[in-house]
Order: C-alpha cells, then structure tokens, then sequence
C-alpha cells in the first residue's frame, strides 16, 4: 500500500488545524443556539424570543438601515474619485492614493472616536458652529454619524476595486463612443459604468459585509441608536443580563446572513465577470478651466476629509489634557508618558509580539495553502481553501465568541492567554497572504519545478529552494496587508483579552469609554504611524504606486 506523500500530510495537519479552531467552535455556537442549558433538550426558544420581540429584532432593521446607507454613500464617493484620478493628470496622485488606503486601513472605531472630537456635544467643529449659528449642534451621534463613519471609512474599498477595472480599460471603446457622437456624460454612463460594473458589485458587496458586522463605531456613537453586533456583544460580554445561549442564537443568525452574502457575492463576480485586456489603456489628460478647479477640489477634498480623523487623533496626541477628557490648549509629550512610559503599560509590545507571533504563522501556513491549492487541487485542498476564508467573512465579535466557548474549558484551555489572540489573528487576517501567494504561484511556470526534479532534487526540495524564493516577494506583499489588518484588530480581541493580553486597539477602545481622550489620541497615533511605515514597506516591495483590485 502506499504511504501517503509529504503534500497530503500538509494538508492533513492544516486542516485539522482549520478544523479544530474554526469548525469546532462555530459548531459550538449552533449546538449552544438551539439547547436548553438545563435540559439539554432541542429548542429554539432563543430564535423566538429574539423575533419574538421588537427591542431585539429591530437592531438588525437598524444594521440592514446603516448598513445599506453606507455602502451606497461610499459608492457615490468611491467611484466618481477612481474615474477622476484615472483620467484626469492630478499633481501629488501618488500621495493621494496613499492617504486614501490609509485612511481605509486604519479601525473604523478610531475614525468614530476622531469624529467625535471634530463633531461631538463639545468637538472642535461643533464648538464653532453652534458660535457662528447662534444653535445648539447635538453632534454626530446616532444613524447619521454612524453612516458618516462607515461612508468615510469604506469608500476606499469601492475605489481601489473600481480603479483596478479602469486601469485593465481600453480607451478605444470610449473613443469609438465620442466619435458617434455621444458626450461625456453618456460615455461614462453608457460605456465606463458598464465595464466596471462587476468590481463596483464585488466592492460594494465587501463594504457591506464590513460595514453590518462592526460594533466598534455603533458602540462608541450610536447611543441610543442599537444595531445587531451591538446586541451580540452586550448579550455576551455585558455586565448585566448576559445570556451565552441567546448570543450563541445572534450569532447563527449574522453567520447565516454574512455567508448568504460571501456566496451572493461569489455567484455575482461569477455571473458579470469578463476579461478585459488594455490594448489602449487609458491616458490621464491635463484639466483645464473650470474643470481643473472641480477636478482638484473634489480629489484633494475627498483625501483631506478621509485623512481628517488621522489627522486629528495626531494632533490632539499633543496637546495636554486635564483629566484625560479636557484640553488645554497647550502642547505637551504628557499623554506618550502616560502610555508609552507606563509601568504596568503592556498593550503596545503586546500588539507587536502577538502580530510577530501572527505574521510568522501566516506567512508559514499562506505559503504552504496557496501551493497546495494551486498546484495539488483534490478534495481536501478544496475544502482547506474553502475553511481558509470562513473567519474572513465571519464578523470578529463571532469569532471570539466562538473561541471563548470552545476554549474555555474542558481538554484545551485556552481562554484568558496569548495563544488564543495570536490564533484569533492569524485565521482571520491569513486571507490576505494567501491570496498574493495564489497570485504569484500563477505567474510561475510548473516546467520550473519540473527541471529542478528532473536534476535530482525531490518535489520537497525543488519547493523549498525555488518555489518559496520565487514567491517571496508576493508572499511579504500580502504579509504586510495582513500585518496592517490584524495590528487593528478589535472585533475578536474585545472578546478574549484579559488585564494581560489587552492589545492597543483594546487599549484605545477603553481609555474612549473612559474619556481619557488625551491617552487614546497617543495610542491611536502610534496604530496609525505604524499602519503608515508598513503600508510605505509594501509600495517599496511591490514597485506599485497605488493599491488597486
């Protein structure tokens, strides 16, 4: 009999790997979800008391409200700025480019907290409007600062999308339309919007998907205004009538709805995917008159009003406060003594160590997945691939409940240490360096491996010394995004953290609730200088100017 090879041994322990920290909890929650805790008994008392009642039922009315809301907002603000800063010659694009992917990196819960020192009850904004107004501004809390947030927030996500398609346009087409007669207006309705309609779908569906399952921004300015992860979260981790059963019934639901929304998206990207090769690319002409003033206004404004939240938690970083809540007006290192020289301060090297720990993982695990999906497909590598995007799609908060139930006691105990938050990390950021590495893998001709086995070398060893250095640069490229991502984490690490495991998005989180807002402005700028100098990293390794899709 034959003994199975070295490459079904991989997928083997990768998969039970998959199996053990991503099926087995989210299996956990079901079971939770639909059983009586003291007699066992099959129920779903948790689903009909949750559509059974208006105060529950109606936060995933308000998610679906925002939600629908800020993903066409951003669309609106995401597609017009990809068609103007691909045709039209924009002094400094480059940079501008780079404060859009930044600005849609950093935590959407720091733009929320930003918002509220620009637009808040007693924000910088607020202050001179009610002065210039003679009125009393009751600030950005509620649905419409919710929407705010998430619009600011995602549009980068339509544009990257939307200006890969453009980039892969053949300007032939637009020019064939002008010469029968039809004006600019029609072009990019007729023939650009068209084109560019799927990335603008696949864009917009993972905006969506983004946008219902954060908390972070709901949690900080929604006030009264609840929508569902909210509800998840307080049912979970509240301080008072918590019910694990109930949330483990939330929590079906959101997974439900978000996988119903992956495979949408999949069927879609499917069904209205075609191939476009640039055999004229578009040429970005020089505006002129009126149309310059427009053109910069717009693309210089968009970029200033994404960044204004970096921007803000930067400078206010600064200045000093009196009781973490209330500036002075002068400047001052005091909130970076009061974190980065903290004695019992541990979040900032934690959030290193465990995205050191994350990253060597990923890179690991991304290497050997995208080759074994790439150039071993079966059923297993099928599967594997399939399991490798679940905590992608699945909301954060889900997650960490997940693990939390599944961790918490029994064989393997987990909950309360490093090893679960550095798990947590890397399953849900792994995506992203699997897919670059998938990237680079095609672009490697098989004949490649063949010669080196044909010399001698086993398939191991042709892998090790010239597929992983071939893939390398690919391989780092998606690292780095997932290093970005997963240093910004909050969903899942709300969940597991403990006094000694809190990671900077957690810390930033908690000196909010606090109104420490001096501290927060400092780690928030320490998030942000370090999403900065990775993503700079990136465009070096990449030889790219731009993030496109």
């Amino acid at each position: 009999m034959k003994k199975p090879g070295i490459w079904t041994a991989f997928t083997l322990i990768i998969l039970c790997f998959f199996l053990l920290f991503v099926v087995y909890p989210l299996f956990l929650i079901m079971y939770q979800s639909v059983v009586d805790p003291e007699t066992h008994a099959l129920t779903f008392d948790y689903f009909t008391k949750f559509f059974g009642r208006k105060f529950y039922w109606i936060t995933l009315v308000n998610s679906f409200k925002v939600t629908v809301c800020a993903t066409l907002l951003a669309a609106v603000i995401g597609l017009p700025m990809a068609y103007v800063l691909r045709s039209f010659k924009i002094p400094f694009s480059k940079y501008v480019n780079i404060l859009i992917v930044i600005s849609y990196l950093s935590p959407p819960f720091i733009g929320a907290y930003a918002w509220i020192q620009l637009l808040g009850r007693n924000g910088f904004i607020t202050q001179i409007i009610n002065s210039i107004f003679n009125i009393q501004f009751g600030g950005i809390y509620g649905f419409a600062g919710i929407v705010l947030v998430f619009s600011l927030q995602s549009f980068p996500l339509i544009y990257m999308y939307v200006s890969g398609a453009l980039k892969n346009l053949d300007s032939s087409l637009n020019e064939a339309a002008e010469s029968l007669g039809c004006n600019a207006f029609q072009r990019v309705t007729r023939i650009i919007l068209p084109l560019v309609m799927p990335s603008l779908l696949a864009g917009s569906l993972l905006v969506f998907m983004r946008v219902f399952s954060d908390f972070g921004t709901p949690m900080l300015i929604g006030e009264g205004f609840k929508t569902f992860p909210v509800l998840i979260y307080t049912q979970f981790m509240g301080e008072v009538s918590t019910d694990d059963h109930f949330a483990a019934s939330l929590c079906v639901i959101v997974v439900i709805i978000t996988l119903f929304l992956f495979f949408l998206q999949r069927m879609m990207a499917r069904h209205y995917s075609y191939a476009m090769t640039a055999l004229k690319p578009m040429q970005p002409v020089k505006a002129e008159g009126s149309q310059k003033i427009f053109v910069y206004l717009f693309v210089y404004g968009i970029a200033f009003i994404a960044m204004l939240p970096q921007l803000t938690v930067i400078f206010t970083s600064f200045l000093e406060t009196v009781g973490g809540a209330v500036y002075t007006g002068h400047f001052s290192m005091m909130n970076y003594e009061n974190t980065l020289f903290s004695k019992d301060n541990i979040s900032i090297f934690n959030t290193y160590a465990f995205g050191l720990c994350a990253i060597g993982i990923v890179v690991v695990l991304g290497i050997l997945i995208s080759y074994l999906t790439a150039r071993k497909p079966s059923v297993l590598t099928n599967i594997l691939d399939t399991l490798t995007m679940f905590p992608y799609i699945i909301p954060g908060s889900v997650l960490g409940i997940a693990l939390l139930s599944g961790f918490n006691s029994g064989v393997l105990v987990l909950s309360g240490t490093a090893l679960i938050i550095i798990i947590s990390l890397t399953i849900r950021r792994m995506p992203y360096t699997i897919r670059s590495s998938t990237a680079i893998i095609s672009q490697i001709s098989p004949s490649v491996e063949e010669a080196a086995i044909s010399l001698g070398a086993s398939e191991f060893k042709s892998f090790r010394k010239v597929m992983v250095p071939m893939m390398l640069p690919g391989v780092l490229a998606g690292a780095i995004m997932s290093w970005i991502t997963l240093i910004s984490e909050l969903s899942s690490s709300i969940i597991l953290y403990t006094s000694s495991t809190s990671t900077l998005t957690v810390a930033i989180y908690a000196e909010v609730i606090r109104s420490n807002f001096g501290n927060a402005a400092a780690y928030s700028t320490i998030l942000t200088l370090t999403s900065i100098v990775s993503l700079l990293i990136f465009f070096r390794l990449t030889k790219n100017e731009d993030i496109s899709v």
